[in-house]
């Protein structure tokens, strides 16, 4: 159960975080870029082999310290094929190292089309006598807000080891337009929980936790509270640390008492450590490791893992 190998990997580290991998051009240094433009030219190749190589740098400075990362689809789709090529090659190389790996923000709403990506993620794709799986991951991240057609698709590899997060309260500052609506007796973001754990169905790994679990953002530690005593099955990916303003204060109400069943999302304040220092970026891997750390001293001050 991948639940499972997530949790272990973060009971054995004792660091329940994610490092989530969305670079971008212009946050890239500055090496890096040149390197790039000097061998493709000013193109999407450029930037997608810019974004591998920092990316590949992230995953080997963090390998010893971070128990699992995520991959953020759209940075890399937003580059075309090039990108989606490195975004193949970012995910092999994370399981390489040993990572829990997400694949982030997949979208799908028909049946068919949900099927498809679901084996290319977590299965296999059958084109005349081969087998390919470009997207190869532990879990995804998906809009439960489409409902179960895009999710049912993907819940269903959770009984080859697979697992799946659903995003129910995001970490963005609008998501209350439409995610802290009433609906009958509850909010719509409780109505997405209920509808994980019937995803979910009988499918507990060892660790207590369902195979579907949810997306809780840190940016409102009320509702992150409320879901946890609410929903104590489920395990939670909570996004929103740091740049967004989550605190470790926030995030500890995502997890148990014995500080299981959560496991923290962290971008930018990782990724962009080495643009708060006056350097040219070319210790951006000291850097990362540094905040890493401190991510891991943060949390660790609120959380026991035992």
């Amino acid at each position: 159960m991948s639940v499972d190998v997530l949790q272990s990997k973060i009971r054995k580290m004792k660091n329940p975080t994610m490092v989530c991998l969305a670079p971008s051009w212009q946050r890239i240094p500055a090496h890096l870029r040149e390197q790039a433009l000097e061998q493709y030219g000013e193109s999407l190749q450029a930037a997608a082999e810019a974004c591998r190589s920092y990316a590949y740098g992230i995953l080997d400075a963090l390998a010893e310290l971070v128990p699992a990362v995520s991959v953020e689809s759209g940075a890399f789709l937003a580059l075309g094929r090039e990108g989606t090529a490195a975004m193949e090659d970012v995910l092999a190389y994370a399981a390489k190292k040993g990572y829990y790996v997400l694949l982030d923000a997949m979208r799908a709403d028909l049946p068919d089309t949900a099927e498809g990506l679901a084996a290319a993620c977590f299965g296999s794709l059958a084109i005349s006598g081969a087998a390919f799986a470009p997207y190869a991951c532990d879990g995804v991240l998906l809009n439960g807000y489409l409902g179960s057609d895009a999710v049912r698709p993907f819940a269903n590899y959770c009984k080859d080891g697979k697992n799946v997060f659903v995003i129910a309260r995001s970490s963005n500052k609008s998501a209350r337009e439409v995610q802290d609506l009433i609906s009958g007796d509850r909010l719509v973001h409780q109505a997405i929980a209920d509808l994980a754990m019937r995803w979910g169905g009988e499918q507990f790994g060892k660790f207590g936790y369902a195979e579907v679990g949810l997306a809780v953002g840190a940016t409102n530690p009320r509702v992150l509270q409320n879901l946890r005593e609410r929903y104590d099955r489920l395990f939670f990916l909570v996004p929103g640390y740091g740049a967004q303003g989550g605190r470790a204060a926030d995030a500890r109400f995502a997890f148990d008492k014995l500080g299981h069943g959560a496991v923290v999302m962290v971008g930018r304040s990782i990724l962009d450590a080495w643009m708060k220092q006056e350097t040219d970026g070319k210790d951006y891997q000291a850097q990362a490791r540094q905040a890493a750390a401190k991510t891991r001293e943060q949390l660790l001050g609120y959380v026991t893992v035992i």
